[in-house]
């Protein structure tokens, strides 16, 4: 602060934290601004430096320095006077006094109510900025902040109705000090009167306030000798002596202490605030004849004669009807400062509501309310800084009239809306005030109060002005309560009103307010509620929480040309999150139990919303049934049920959509392939590229071991296989075609690649690439077989004289051993049976028969298709896994049930056979064929088995039977091999 009161400890500056920068000066104070520390409430200390004046006489001698002591010790007292009579002196006109009066060792100082500056230095800086150019010169130090919230120098204002009101606040100052308190003020200048942070203009600088002469109230002021105080001293600066510019000549002139010099005074400052520069008229320099001479002359006292020597144009009603009355050399022709409140110059309509609300309190009821209804339309008309300082202030201060709550905040809102600086002036004086009547105040919040109701319901209707004017943290801490309290009213009204701000205050709120304050809260009044209109407005703010439109859309057509700003989100951060969604508001509309339709399509509504956002399958377990059980509603119409079935058709193709996209991922990892009916998801889980079909050469139970690590236990001798494992065949696709009858025949000696022919099995399929440890096949010829009898080899995988090598399953057939006779042909190895296979139902349902009916001299089934030709190995091994079986005899009994081509069924192929019984009969049978002595038998016995046993199933696939040519002389060497092993 001032560097003179450092260190010096006082009541003041222990209890108020006063600013380093001087706010203003008024004559020999100057004014700081100060905050006490209790209250942290902002005041103003004026403080005196005796250093000022002592400065003037270090140059003088002992003798006179001894005089100037004397002369500045007055000064202090005179000084001291002056605080000490605004502590007397109470009145709203007259700046009141906080702190007393305190004597330091650098000065005095005393604390004041904020003050803004003084009427001196407001006409000061008026004058520097005309003089730099206009309003674009030089601004003003003052500052003032703009509806964005930035601090800026503002220009300082003075227009004509702050005139008027100012003028008009002296008077009724100088009124109570003429009347009341039987005073003069005797120095009525710019200096002596301070405008407050209200813009209130106040009288102070009583330090020659005086008893007017021949005065008989009494008063504890001692009054003055006129010929001491206008006995200037040159050595003392002239801000702590009387201003001449501003005295009445009853003063210099006849030497009369009355109250009408300072009526007189009143029409020098009138002048000087119109004047340029704003001085006033009379220019005595400090010097008393200087002041003689101009009253001496006519032309330089001021009159209507001469315009009051104002140099620029006066107020009509000020020059004509109050200036004549109050710049007279009489003192009798004066008006009095009641005389002057009541003149034409204040017979306006801004001026009189001032006065009205200076006087609001003692007006009654009917007054106030007719007043408060008829000053919205009179604010456009105020200066802005009337309405900030003056009007607003007062509004705010009446609301504790509870009765006058409504009016009054219609009227707070109106000057929000006028005010370029409303967010500053909001966030300062109107929310916490908001907070303070409609929160903090309130005991019973869910009794109804019509007053309080009214109010609240104003400051609903204008929730866009408060949230454009206050921060997120400000409107959460402040205004977020009296929306809560509006929401839990039990008025209906009220609560429909706060429900339709959500558009307005979600994107000031951050999602974790929302979620955790803000939701609960609607979403407990929305199942308690018994109000239809609540429940329709209670959905449309779950729409608006969810990030929708706040119009229902249940209508919607499209052709409006709206539709992307009408789905556009309040807010991305604004909306609830999707657990929200689906965890809490779709149970909440589940749980509606009415069948109003308004309701059903405010409902159906926030279905859509939610739907948008959740997942699929929520919707398709949740969501869509809430929409189905609401579609079948018994009130709705015809437009309403259409409006349910395109929300339902449209979910459900968002879920189809999902679903099939889902699996289609699904499939393209899994190989690239589709699931067949033939694919067995019971036994495999769904796994897909599984398929074993029975016309594809495979054994489903060779897989089903070779998955599950079992080892073959059957002990047939034709279950081992060769030196050579044939080749797998490539994959070939072709369309399906019907297969010719099967039939065997050797390959030709010069195509030995020849692809094998369709036959029954239909078109050649892709092999499972299953590993397995195979010998070279490049030794042996490939054997192709053609479409004769012959065609289909016998493949076996394993082989004696070599490791045993992982199973390579083959494809399976399906062969129907139900047709199968014991009597064989005469040629079996003519042609096969013409008979047709019976469907493919009965071609494992007979199984069991027909492998009990096969005796050595039958002819044997064909076990798989291969691209090459080979025969069993020798019965040395009776425990390597096989790959096919010899059917029992044609009369055996029935050892079997029934099997189907699925693997989890009881199983159908050669493979599945049990490895005792079949073992028994194939042993039988190999032990006759080991009996055989010479090259026909052992053929006759081939060509029984593979004409009896492989015509019959072959031949059911195709009613058409095929002739074969005999046997070439290539598969000699093969059937010489056999016939060893035999």
């Amino acid at each position: 602060m001032f560097s003179s009161l450092k260190g010096f400890s006082s009541h003041i500056n222990s209890n108020y934290s006063v600013s380093q920068t001087i706010t203003s000066t008024a004559g020999p104070w100057k004014i700081y601004d100060a905050k006490k520390k209790s209250t942290g409430k902002t005041y103003s200390v004026f403080v005196f430096e005796r250093k000022s004046l002592e400065s003037h006489g270090s140059s003088l001698g002992r003798s006179s320095a001894s005089a100037f002591k004397r002369t500045v010790d007055e000064v202090v007292e005179r000084l001291k006077k002056e605080a000490s009579s605004l502590a007397r002196l109470r009145h709203p006109s007259i700046l009141e006094l906080v702190e007393p009066v305190e004597e330091t060792r650098s000065g005095l100082q005393f604390v004041t109510e904020p003050v803004t500056t003084s009427l001196a230095s407001l006409l000061q800086e008026k004058d520097d900025q005309e003089r730099a150019g206009g309003v674009g010169g030089r601004s003003s130090r003052y500052v003032t902040e703009d509806s964005d919230g930035v601090r800026r120098r503002r220009e300082l204002e003075i227009d004509e109705l702050e005139i008027q009101k100012g003028l008009l606040q002296i008077s009724k100052a100088l009124e109570f000090l003429h009347e009341n308190a039987g005073l003069v003020h005797a120095n009525l200048t710019p200096d002596a009167v301070l405008i407050n942070s209200k813009s209130d203009w106040k009288v102070s600088g009583l330090a020659f306030c005086s008893p007017p002469e021949n005065s008989t109230k009494a008063t504890s002021v001692q009054p003055i000798s006129l010929s001491e105080v206008l006995n200037l001293d040159t050595r003392l600066p002239r801000y702590v002596q009387i201003n001449l510019d501003y005295t009445s000549p009853d003063f210099v002139l006849d030497n009369n202490l009355t109250t009408s010099a300072d009526m007189f005074s009143l029409g020098l400052l009138c002048i000087a605030l119109y004047n340029s520069p704003h001085r006033s008229p009379i220019e005595s320099s400090g010097s008393i004849s200087a002041y003689k001479r101009i009253f001496t002359s006519s032309s330089t006292v001021p009159s209507s004669g001469n315009d009051f020597l104002s140099k620029r144009p006066l107020p009509r009603d000020l020059s004509a009807h109050v200036l004549p009355r109050l710049i007279t050399r009489r003192p009798a022709q004066r008006m009095t400062a009641r005389e002057f409140q009541e003149s034409e110059y204040f017979d306006n309509i801004l001026v009189s509501t001032i006065r009205f609300l200076d006087a609001f309190p003692a007006k009654t009821p009917n007054e106030k309310a007719q007043f408060m209804r008829g000053l919205n339309k009179v604010l456009p008309s105020f200066p802005k800084s009337v309405m900030e300082k003056k009007v607003l202030p007062a509004l705010l201060e009446e609301l504790k009239d509870k009765d006058l709550i409504s009016l009054i905040l219609q009227n707070v809102f109106r000057i929000m809306d006028l005010l370029p600086s409303s967010k500053r002036v909001f966030s300062e004086k109107v929310r916490p005030r908001l907070k303070e009547i409609f929160v903090t105040n309130v005991k019973q919040p869910q009794e109804k109060d019509t007053q309080r109701d009214a109010g609240l319901m104003v400051v609903l209707e204008n929730a866009n002005k408060i949230a454009e004017n206050s921060s997120g943290k400000e409107f959460k801490d402040d205004v977020l309560p009296i929306l809560l309290a509006a929401i839990e009213s039990p008025t209906p009204s009220l609560v429909d009103a706060a429900l339709r701000t959500l558009p307005v205050i979600l994107p000031v709120l951050d999602f974790s307010t929302i979620k955790n304050e803000l939701f609960p809260v609607i979403a407990t009044v929305f199942s308690k509620t018994n109000s239809l209109a609540i429940k329709v407005r209670g959905c449309r703010a779950f729409v608006i929480l969810c990030g929708g439109s706040n119009e229902s859309s249940s209508a919607d057509d499209g052709l409006d040309g709206f539709g992307p700003e009408k789905k556009r989100k309040t807010s991305s951060s604004s909306a609830l999150d999707k657990y929200t969604m689906q965890e809490k508001i779709v149970p909440l509309i589940k749980a509606i139990k009415t069948k109003e339709p308004a309701v059903m399509m405010a409902a159906l509504d926030v279905l859509r919303v939610v739907g948008d956002n959740a997942d699929a399958d929520f919707v398709a377990m949740d969501i869509l049934p809430i929409l189905w059980n609401m579609s079948l509603g018994p009130l709705l119409d015809l437009k309403q049920f259409q409006s349910f079935m395109e929300l339902i058709k449209s979910l459900s193709r968002r879920v189809e959509d999902e679903q099939m996209k889902k699996l289609q991922e699904l499939s393209t990892i899994n190989g690239g392939r589709a699931a067949t009916p033939n694919d067995d998801f019971i036994a495999f889980g769904g796994v897909s590229g599984t398929t074993f079909d029975a016309t594809n050469g495979a054994s489903e139970d060779d897989f089903e071991r070779l998955v599950k690590g079992k080892a073959g236990t059957s002990s047939s001798p034709m279950d081992t296989g060769w030196d050579a494992t044939p080749a797998a065949a490539p994959a070939v696709t072709s369309p399906p075609v019907k297969s010719p009858q099967f039939s065997w025949s050797t390959p030709s000696p010069t195509a030995p690649s020849i692809a094998p022919a369709p036959s029954q099995f239909g078109a050649t399929k892709a092999r499972s690439s299953f590993r397995m440890v195979t010998p070279d096949l490049a030794q042996f010829g490939a054997l192709t077989p053609s479409s004769t009898q012959f065609s289909q080899p016998l493949q076996p995988t394993s082989t004696g004289n070599i490791a045993k090598p992982t199973m390579a399953v083959p494809q399976s057939s399906s062969i129907n051993w139900s047709t199968t006779s014991t009597a064989a042909t005469p040629n079996p190895w003519a042609s096969a049976s013409a008979n047709p296979m019976s469907p493919p139902a009965s071609s494992f349902s007979n199984v069991a028969s027909g492998m009990s009916n096969l005796s050595l001299n039958q002819s044997r089934p064909s076990m798989s298709q291969s691209s090459s030709f080979s025969l069993p190995p020798p019965p040395a091994s009776g425990n390597s896994t096989p790959t096919f079986s010899l059917a029992p005899p044609p009369g055996a009994p029935q050892r079997q049930s029934s099997t189907t081509s699925s693997f989890g069924q009881s199983s159908g192929g050669f493979g599945a056979m049990s490895p005792q019984p079949a073992g028994g009969m194939m042993n039988s049978g190999m032990g006759g064929m080991n009996r055989m002595n010479s090259m026909n038998r052992g053929m006759g016995s081939m060509g029984g088995m593979m004409g009896g046993s492989m015509g019959t199933p072959m031949a059911a696939s195709q009613p058409a039977a095929s002739q074969a040519p005999p046997p070439q002389q290539q598969s000699r060497s093969g059937l010489d091999k056999y016939e060893s092993l035999l």
